[in-house]
């Protein structure tokens, strides 16, 4: 058995170095550099606690003696440098970035399974079940479609931490973005799957599955969704960039994130307070960081839109 996959393993990689979509991605040198960067910024944020100099949101770690170090300058009383600089509490920017990096990486990434799951539910039901299913879940999506998503995503939030109890709105505060951001974002999911649906579902293979007896349920799962998850995908890579900026935008308005768990936005709204008394640091490296992280991924998600598009081709 052994035998068997070592020489099955070799020729899947094989298959995979042949393929079309790599040799589309070696060509493009947008695809792989955006790539190298996202993946660095990834690997950064989960490896923060082996790669930043101290872990900035532990109070007995801080010395309010480095506050407002600039970037590689000795500190006046303590003499440390640090390469990006501290803020006002004497934290290193860098260890901030890091630390914040893995909670907007966190939010992005849970808010757009949280929609696409979500999406790809309702989009099925939609366009297999048809009628006043299709009907009431479409018609739910043009409504909201009418509104600007961060719009939809800062009165969910509003609403479901007006419900949470006091005590609570801190520990749930992540999770209520998330869910916040999940459901502006749910209807692209739930428009293309459904229009995938209806082509797949009235193909042989679906007639076929009826035929002997299977189950709608079954038929949707396990004959349609395999088939309608290349776009899904595709929308998933893209609305990941999206949901990086929406949980920014959140935060630096002060409904995002809390200060006792502060992601890249709300690095950005403390750094700004202190932009026009000269510290610009303290804004300007975040900020960097933010546009690096959804502009890389958003450059993928266009390339892979394109490689998969057989228009294109």
């Amino acid at each position: 058995m052994s035998d068997q996959t070592m020489t099955k393993s070799p020729s899947r990689l094989r298959r995979a170095l042949d393929s079309d979509l790599y040799y589309a991605f070696r060509t493009s040198p947008v695809a792989m550099i955006s790539a190298f960067v996202s993946i660095l910024l990834i690997l950064a944020a989960v490896f923060a606690p082996m790669v930043a100099t101290t872990n900035p949101f532990d109070p007995s770690s801080l010395n309010l003696m480095n506050g407002f170090t600039p970037p590689m300058t000795d500190n006046a009383f303590t003499g440390d440098s640090f390469i990006m600089g501290t803020d006002d509490q004497g934290r290193d920017v860098f260890s901030t970035i890091l630390y914040g990096m893995r909670i907007s990486l966190f939010v992005g990434v849970a808010a757009v399974l949280f929609a696409l799951v979500l999406g790809v539910i309702l989009g099925l039901l939609a366009g297999y079940a048809g009628g006043w299913t299709d009907t009431i879940i479409m018609r739910a999506a043009d409504v909201q479609l009418t509104f600007p998503s961060i719009l939809v995503a800062m009165l969910v939030f509003g609403i479901a931490k007006g419900i949470t109890p006091v005590e609570y709105r801190d520990q749930m505060a992540i999770w209520v973005l998330i869910l916040a951001i999940g459901l502006s974002d749910w209807v692209q999911f739930a428009r293309v799957v459904r229009g995938a649906t209806l082509v797949e579902k009235s193909k042989d293979y679906v007639a076929a599955a009826r035929l002997i007896g299977r189950p709608p349920l079954a038929i949707m799962l396990r004959h349609i969704l395999p088939n309608v998850l290349s776009p899904v995908l595709v929308i998933a890579t893209i609305s990941l960039a999206l949901a990086i900026i929406a949980e920014a935008t959140l935060s630096f308005l002060g409904v995002g994130a809390p200060p006792t768990q502060p992601s890249l936005g709300t690095l950005i709204r403390i750094g700004q307070q202190f932009l026009f008394s000269g510290e610009w640091w303290i804004l300007f490296f975040p900020a960097c960081t933010l546009l690096a992280l959804a502009l890389s991924v958003n450059l993928m998600g266009d390339w892979l839109r394109d490689a998969l598009n057989p228009r294109l081709k």
